[in-house]
């Protein structure tokens, strides 16, 4: 994650779906920076988002976070070869 903020983000919808006033109460930036936050998860498919009314409701894209756990899990834990032992070095 580039930003700490987006973290802080994914935490707090962890708890549940909360729309862009409720978070936008947890930081001190401004609604346009939490747009870009938003939209730089929704485009990493990491959260998902519905209107309801005249807000915007955010939650956790839980299919897509569960397949980077696991697929962290396993680069970590793993006994199967990494792919990584296939590159040659040095040949640039």
């Amino acid at each position: 994650m580039a930003d700490s903020s987006r973290l802080e983000i994914l935490d707090l919808l962890s708890c549940g779906e909360l729309c862009a006033c409720d978070l936008l109460q947890h930081f001190s930036f401004s609604q346009p920076t939490l747009s870009h936050h938003m939209k730089v998860l929704k485009d990493n498919n990491l959260i998902t988002s519905r209107k309801d009314g005249n807000k915007n409701l955010y939650k956790l894209n839980h299919d897509v976070l569960d397949d980077i756990t696991s697929r962290l899990t396993l680069l970590s834990s793993s006994t199967v070869p990494c792919i990584c032992e296939t590159v040659e070095k040095g040949e640039c």
